[in-house]
Order: C-alpha cells, then sequence, then structure tokens
C-alpha cells in the first residue's frame, strides 16, 4: 500500500504519519516511512534518538550534483532529469523500532516549484518509491502535491488529508482533495485531528460534505508533550495510538 498524507500546516499531518507508520509496522507490515515535508519533523514524531544524524535528502548537495550531474549552488545549467535513485532507499534509509524512515525535505528557496536538481531528485526518488518498491510507504507531504505528477499518482493507493476543526484547515483540505481528483487518486479521505469534543467531530462532518471520513485524534495533553520532547507519539501516548487504531481498522473497511 502507498499512502501519501497531505494537509495544512499544523494540522498534525506528521503527528498521525507517524502513528499509521507505527500501526501498519504493528500489523506486521514492512514499512518505509517518508517525509517529503520541507519542514522536516517526521524523524522526531517517529522518535529517532539522534536528528543531528538526519540530513534531508535535498541538502545533501553533493549527492545531487553525483546523481544530475548538475554543479553545487549553480542554477541554469544542464543537468540530467532521470539520475539514478534505485539504491537511495536502501543507502540513506534510517531504522527505529523495525521502522525505516527518509527524509526528503525540500526546495525551501524562492522559485522552489521550478525545475532544478534537487526538486528533479527529489520527485524521481517518489516515483521509485511509489512504482517499484514493495513495502508500505506512507509518505509525509506539504500541503500541496506538486511532487505527486501524473507519473505517480496511478501508484498511490490512498490520498489522506488531515484536516483540524477550523475553517481554513478545511478549505485547505478541499483543495488537495480537488488536487488529488485532477492526479486521479484511488482513494481520497479525511482524518480529523486536535478533536475536543463530538461539536468538533460534527463540525468537519459537516464541512466535508461527501469527502470520506475514517475518523478522528484526539486534543491531547500526552501528544503535545511528545511533540515537545521529540518522542515517540505512538508510544507515549495512549490516546493517539488507541484513536488510530480506530482510523487503521476503516482504511481496509
Amino acid at each position: 500500500m502507498k499512502i501519501a498524507v497531505s494537509g495544512k500546516g499544523g494540522v498534525g499531518k506528521t503527528t498521525f504519519s507517524a502513528t499509521l507508520a507505527h500501526l501498519f509496522k504493528e500489523n506486521g507490515k514492512k514499512v518505509l516511512a517518508i517525509d517529503a515535508d520541507p519542514d522536516a519533523n517526521l524523524a522526531a514524531a517517529l522518535g529517532y534518538p539522534d536528528l543531528r544524524e538526519v540530513t534531508p535528502i535535498s541538502e545533501m548537495k553533493e549527492l545531487v550534483a553525483e546523481r544530475t550531474g548538475s554543479k553545487p549552488g549553480t542554477y541554469g545549467s544542464m543537468f540530467t532529469i532521470n539520475p539514478k535513485v534505485d539504491d537511495l532507499p536502501d543507502t540513506l534509509a534510517r531504522e527505529i523500532d523495525g521502522l525505516k524512515f527518509m527524509t526528503l525535505g525540500g526546495v525551501k528557496k524562492g522559485g522552489g516549484g521550478c525545475i532544478c536538481p534537487e526538486s528533479t531528485m527529489l520527485k524521481s526518488i517518489i516515483m521509485h518509491l511509489v512504482l517499484a518498491r514493495d513495502e508500505v510507504i506512507i509518505m509525509d507531504m506539504e500541503a500541496g502535491l506538486e511532487h505527486l505528477g501524473r507519473a505517480t499518482s496511478t501508484g498511490v493507493d490512498h490520498l489522506i488529508v488531515v484536516v483540524e476543526p477550523g475553517q481554513r484547515s478545511l478549505e485547505t483540505a478541499q483543495a488537495v482533495r480537488r488536487m488529488g481528483a485532477d492526479l486521479r487518486l484511488k482513494r481520497i479521505s479525511a482524518v480529523g485531528n486536535k478533536i475536543r469534543n463530538q461539536g468538533d467531530e460534527d463540525f468537519i462532518r459537516r464541512e466535508l460534505g461527501d469527502l470520506e471520513v475514517l475518523g478522528f485524534m484526539p486534543f491531547a495533553d500526552s501528544i503535545i508533550e511528545a511533540d515537545r520532547k521529540s518522542i515517540s507519539v505512538f508510544k507515549n501516548s495512549p490516546e493517539a495510538a488507541e484513536a488510530g487504531r480506530e482510523i487503521f481498522k476503516r482504511l481496509y473497511a
């Protein structure tokens, strides 16, 4: 199964992505979790002990230059648009508690949406992950789905949009939903996060209309504390683990 997780910044998609990765592993699956957000935080949410070791691939200038044939720090020169990347998940992925993860990062500089060696490298990696890998792939995406081009969209089984009970979050969810539909993704659904009461659930269901809602993650002190300490949310928040298991069941409904 190949799953892309998206949503407005700050809604908790990284927390949910980490929880989902643990749940697949708990159910005996081989998992590769991918941080494809420029503001990379998935390693912390998984509880990786030394975050100083984690360098996003987009910042590995020598590797990008080697694989694309570009020169570090220069733009406008020619480079290959089909770099070799099939070996990178096995050589660069890190592991914690039987879970493997990779941090792709993103192109943060102005004009980051243009065709440059870094973005070309990231898109090639995602294409390989979606189309050629045989394990469960969970991708913590940024709000947009630019990395998921039409060639890779056919390989993504499920797009999950994480929302919180706020209008801007829900507007972003609808925009991501439309983008996913344009890419003809097979299944698009939502997960509500930071839920305080039944009113929050009702508001999200009402505003999302006919979009499938898999379930809800609570607003809980244990989740906030895990985030502050950069420790595993799944291991340190019983509330997150319990809610995640209920959502996990609906993935196969």
